[in-house]
């Protein structure tokens, strides 16, 4: 009786159903087979796995066939990673027979379609999925959440990932913001999930920073025109102008993504959630040390950082440019700068503006006024002095024309003949001595006149 009882009570197996004929596995009783046809998800355990395929049990008169590239949709995964034998398994009927009467199975469509109507009610109810990263693809990850979900690498995090390949095998929450069963299309953001838990801790940022504040943050990203800045909760700008007192062409010169600075906030918008800070309001400005250090009418040293047309500009201090008006670089007129200055020159400079306002600094190469008017009082007075040596020289140059010699050594002596050749020379209007002619003995024609009135004598 108690064996009776036992037998009634023990599972029933395969075995009861099917028997083996010639090498094939056949039911006892046809009745017993199970019906499906193709698309149907059906259920067994698997009883071989291959290289290339895995054989399931399903209760049918032929085990079913799972080749390997449906076995999951992780491209090329070895069988042996994915599945283990006698474990149950769901597969969707590709073929209930095929051309070598086999019936083809695939394990991945079986999960697709259950995993599909799972991440449509989460999307319809706004709720997460979670899987592992099992690929990084161009633009992007894929999770494995019983279908390919594409992860784009802007929604990875709340700021720029640049290295994706770090995510590889980690388990991430997303929250499914697109679906397309025509495509087989589903779209994932871990950045929603994130923006979500800091939610509360933005608002509280918001309402408690202050205009003026320093705060701590990191260095999240960097943009052309500035750099963003973790505040543990919400980011923050620093506009490019803010970053440095020196003139920035790119953040990079200033900053790095993942360095730690303190900041000043600028301005905070509520409203649109924004924050401007200012990186070089935490340091000290060197112009204004300047300003403080120097004054008009100092010479100061720089070095000749650029030249434009209405001048050069010299760097006196780290960040602090003066400019010398093209005016200013010489006493004389100048053309181009560069008939003065070359970029790179080291210049001495006179201070001769300061603007502390408009952040300004006036230099001059030319000497002060009275510096001028000093040198200019010394050339007046060696150009005088000149005039008179010339002047002496002049007079103790001018020695008396021949006819004057030769009257003081060949004229009588007596008044009465001075007077009458005095009267004679008058009278001919001094033609005599203007013309140029000379004759033979070297003596001006005129002195032939005063021969006729010598008297020689005889003897």
């Amino acid at each position: 009786m108690a064996n009776t009882t036992e037998s009634a009570s023990r599972a029933l197996t395969m075995r009861d159903f099917f028997k083996e004929e010639n090498g094939e596995i056949v039911p006892i009783d046809e009745s017993v087979l199970i019906d499906f046809k193709d698309g149907d998800i059906v259920e067994g355990d698997v009883v071989r796995i291959d290289k290339d395929e895995v054989l399931v049990d399903i209760g049918y008169k032929s085990e079913g066939l799972i080749p390997s590239n449906e076995l999951s949709i992780r491209k090329g995964a070895d069988p042996h990673e994915i599945v283990e034998l006698g474990q149950h398994i769901e597969a969707l009927v590709l073929q209930k027979e095929d051309a070598d009467g086999r019936l083809i199975l695939s394990a991945k469509r079986a999960a697709f379609e259950k995993a599909w109507n799972r991440i449509e009610e989460a999307h319809q109810d706004q709720r997460t999925v979670e899987g592992p990263i099992i690929e990084v693809v161009k633009g992007g990850l894929i999770l494995d959440i019983g279908l390919r979900g594409f992860l784009p690498a802007s929604l990875v995090d709340i700021r720029r990932v640049r290295n994706l390949d770090s995510f590889m095998g980690q388990r991430l929450e997303c929250k499914v913001i697109e679906l397309n069963r025509s495509r087989n299309n589903v779209v994932l953001s871990r950045r929603a999930v994130l923006e979500e838990e800091r939610k509360e801790e933005r608002h509280r940022i918001l309402t408690t920073l202050q205009e003026g504040d320093i705060v701590s943050g990191t260095i999240s990203n960097l943009v052309d025109f500035g750099a963003f800045v973790d505040l543990e909760g919400i980011d923050g700008l620093i506009h490019i102008s803010e970053l440095s007192w020196n003139h920035v062409d790119h953040p990079s010169e200033v900053v790095e993504v993942g360095e730690e600075v303190s900041v000043k906030v600028l301005e905070v918008d509520r409203d649109r959630e924004r924050i401007s800070l200012g990186l070089k309001q935490t340091r000290k400005d060197p112009w204004q040390e300047i300003v403080e250090r120097v004054n008009v009418g100092e010479q100061i040293q720089g070095r000749v950082t650029k030249l434009v047309s209405f001048g050069a500009f010299v760097e006196v201090a780290e960040g602090v440019e003066g400019l010398i008006h093209i005016s200013e670089l010489a006493e004389h007129h100048v053309e181009t700068p560069d008939e003065i200055v070359r970029s790179g020159d080291e210049v001495d400079a006179r201070i001769i503006d300061v603007d502390a306002k408009r952040r300004r600094l006036s230099l001059s190469l030319r000497p002060k006024k009275e510096e001028r008017e000093d040198r200019g009082d010394r050339d007046d007075t060696e150009d005088s002095g000149a005039r008179e040596d010339q002047g002496d020289r002049g007079d103790r140059g001018d020695r008396p024309r021949r006819e004057d010699r030769f009257r003081r050594d060949f004229e009588p002596r007596g008044s009465g003949s001075r007077d009458r050749d005095r009267d004679r020379d008058r009278d001919r209007g001094g033609r005599d001595r203007d013309r140029g002619d000379r004759v033979g003995d070297g003596l001006r024609t005129g002195a032939f006149d005063k021969l006729k009135d010598l008297d020689l004598g005889d003897g």
